[in-house]
């Protein structure tokens, strides 16, 4: 995400440390080519000019023009003010006590309202919660459908009603919620494609309904500023408490993630980084500032690490590191766990100093697949032990994992260095026990990334 702003910031940084000396001069002419980064960006015009004016008032000052690396002050400079730009982190959801924590979702048609209501359900139940996803969208003969499907993949339930008006729906599933001690209530409205009289009556008649204890803008970042002024349009008219960017992974720009605070005074709460259910992550200014700026997430990363691997395994994988006794159901494993971390571009776009490297890489995800497949194409012995699988074994798994015999031949060959690369931490247990997944096991190498 944001490739084409991180790349154009990185631009304009490694210019100004190739210079031998910044003065006022120079340091307000890379600021310029920011602002232009920024624009193009699709980053509201106004935030832009208050954000130069803040840089440049911080940047010209004795403290970076005489330090001693001024080049990395200017880049603090700008990451301090992003953040600031982006807001403080404000993710937590007011939970209720004693009655349903009621959360509206509201936004045009398209921006992905329903789908980011199940992955807020989710997150919700995740958190040991009850939720209850209402279907309060009678303009999207879909809509409701959707919400099903999804509240049967999730186990949760769905409140609907075929030939009810949305104002009838809500008021009844307040009603239900309370019965079946559902504790968060959250409600997907009906959206159009663009903001007029009757949506805007329709949505106030049931925030005055239900009297919900948060409102969230759901809306698309990649419309960049159209999204900006429709969320605040919508705050005008409405109010809302926070809100939620979709399709954050294939936003470029970053428009709408830098400007929306600005312009609305109101936080961004999640952002949808993908199509699954478990795609919705917490909004962190000073992570997403970091990515912006090609510093990586290791925090973000780290989480992802958390939530994905299994630490219990992974102390059993660290000792059978030490014991040299690994074999390919451990692998097998292992690849199984990091695909759970999201996409392989994502995830080492965390990695500080590769954010900005990302962009035109291209990582083979199917790679894993085929690594998968061949694996479990082979037999529990071979497995257990790879030495055996020859010639006519390595013809046998290439067909039945519909590769060839070099991809057999690759892996094998990547796996048996990989072991030979672990006896050199044989040493170090403690080296072994931090590692926690075969990071330098994964096939990373040749033919995944090009």
């Amino acid at each position: 995400m944001f490739e084409s702003i991180a790349n154009s910031l990185e631009g304009v940084f490694s210019k100004l440390r190739g210079k031998g000396r910044l003065t006022e001069s120079n340091i307000k002419g890379g600021l310029h080519e920011v602002r232009l980064a920024l624009l193009e960006a699709d980053v509201n015009y106004k935030v832009v000019k208050d954000f130069i004016q803040h840089v440049t008032e911080r940047a010209v000052g004795e403290e970076v023009i005489k330090s001693i690396a001024p080049g990395q002050q200017i880049i603090k400079v700008v990451h301090d003010e992003l953040i600031k730009l982006m807001g403080e982190s404000d993710t937590a959801i007011p939970f209720k006590d004693g009655e349903p924590t009621v959360i509206m979702l509201v936004g045009l048609q398209g921006s992905g309202k329903t789908t980011t209501a199940g992955k807020l359900a989710k997150t919700i139940f995740s958190k040991g919660r009850k939720p209850l996803l209402v279907a309060a969208d009678i303009q999207r003969p879909a809509a409701i459908e959707q919400l099903k499907v999804l509240g049967q993949q999730l186990t949760v339930p769905v409140y609907f009603e075929s030939n009810a008006q949305p104002l009838k729906i809500c008021k009844n599933a307040l009603k239900y919620a309370k019965e079946n001690s559902h504790e968060v209530v959250i409600v997907d409205t009906a959206g159009r494609l663009h903001i007029d009289d009757e949506l805007m009556f329709e949505l106030k008649e049931i925030k005055e309904e239900l009297s919900p204890h948060q409102i969230y803008f759901v809306c698309d970042s990649m419309t960049g500023q159209d999204a900006v002024n429709s969320a605040k349009e919508f705050n005008t008219q409405l109010g809302f408490d926070g809100v939620i960017l979709t399709k954050l992974d294939g936003d470029t720009r970053g428009g709408a993630a830098i400007s929306i605070r600005a312009v609305t005074g109101k936080p961004i709460k999640f952002v949808g980084i993908g199509e699954k259910l478990d795609r919705l992550e917490e909004f962190h200014p000073d992570r997403m500032a970091s990515r912006i700026l090609g510093m990586g997430d290791v925090v973000s990363l780290v989480e992802r690490v958390q939530q994905s691997i299994d630490m219990e395994e992974a102390q059993k994988l660290s000792k059978k590191l030490q014991d040299d006794t690994i074999n390919l159901n451990d692998f097998l494993m292992q690849l199984q766990q990091i695909k759970k971390m999201g996409p392989l571009k994502e995830v080492l776009g965390m990695i500080p100093g590769l954010g900005n490297k990302m962009d035109g890489l291209n990582v083979d995800e199917k790679q894993l697949q085929r690594v998968e497949s061949i694996i479990k194409s082979m037999t529990i012995t071979e497995r257990e032990s790879p030495d055996i699988v020859n010639g006519s074994r390595r013809q046998r798994v290439a067909n039945g994992s519909g590769t060839t015999i070099q991809d057999v031949n690759q892996l094998l060959k990547q796996f048996k260095s990989m072991k030979k690369m672990m006896k050199h931490f044989k040493g170090n247990e403690k080296g072994l026990k931090k590692m926690g997944m075969l990071s330098k096991g994964l096939p990373f190498g040749k033919g995944m990334m090009r």
